[in-house]
């Protein structure tokens, strides 16, 4: 069990053992943020595109994608989606930019909660889904993470790991270990950013959230 607002819930159980238990961080808005830029606000016309527009610096404008309230680890469903930081200068490329360190910044939020549960600190993230191919998150995170991201050559990986499951379970592969080796990576990121860059980021992402509570 959690006590820093992480959900509990079954890895995987294979017929003749215990199940394997995890902790899971479950985030309302990630890659539905792209999606919100190309199909309500316009900014884009495709997902790829915000990597290419995204400018060096967020130019002090952060996003807070509570659409929907914020999950975990934090569990505030009074809040709502705020952009602050905006001046003259702001243009489509800080928001851009915004918009893909709000997705890193949240998976660091729910990873420093795993960290703060399991007293263990990762020095590897393997990552999976449709926003691993955007390489500039990918190198966020990382900086972010102060960890090596990898990006798996098969990027759908929970449906991949039902088969492994599936296949151990019954008798196609002999261990999960096996089934681990098979595993080959694509590409990986290792951080770049110093930690009093790190620090800043996220102090200052704290402050956007923190305007983000209370509004309903």
């Amino acid at each position: 069990i959690s006590g820093h607002g992480l959900l509990s819930t079954v890895l995987y159980e294979i017929e003749g053992q215990a199940p394997v238990y995890a902790l899971e961080g479950s985030v309302a808005v990630g890659g539905s943020l792209i999606q919100w830029l190309r199909d309500q606000l316009g900014i884009i016309r495709s997902a790829a595109e915000v990597e290419r527009i995204a400018a060096e610096d967020n130019g002090g404008v952060f996003i807070v994608p509570a659409f929907s309230g914020l999950f975990a680890p934090r569990w505030r469903p009074d809040a709502r989606g705020v952009i602050v930081g905006l001046t003259r200068f702001a243009d489509r490329t800080h928001i851009a930019r915004a918009a893909l360190e709000a997705t890193a910044l949240q998976t660091r939020e729910v990873v420093e909660a795993m960290i703060a549960d399991s007293g263990i600190r990762p020095v590897r993230l393997r990552v999976d889904g449709g926003m691993t191919a955007n390489s500039l998150l990918m190198q966020l995170q990382a900086d972010l993470l102060d960890a090596e991201v990898v990006r798996p050559a098969n990027i759908e990986t929970t449906a991949l790991g039902a088969a492994f499951a599936a296949g151990v379970g019954g008798g196609y592969w002999s261990s999960l270990a096996e089934v681990s080796a098979r595993q080959t990576a694509d590409r990986s990121w290792s951080p770049r950013w110093t930690a009093e860059q790190r620090e800043a980021l996220v102090a200052d992402w704290n402050r956007a959230v923190e305007r983000s509570f209370d509004w309903v």
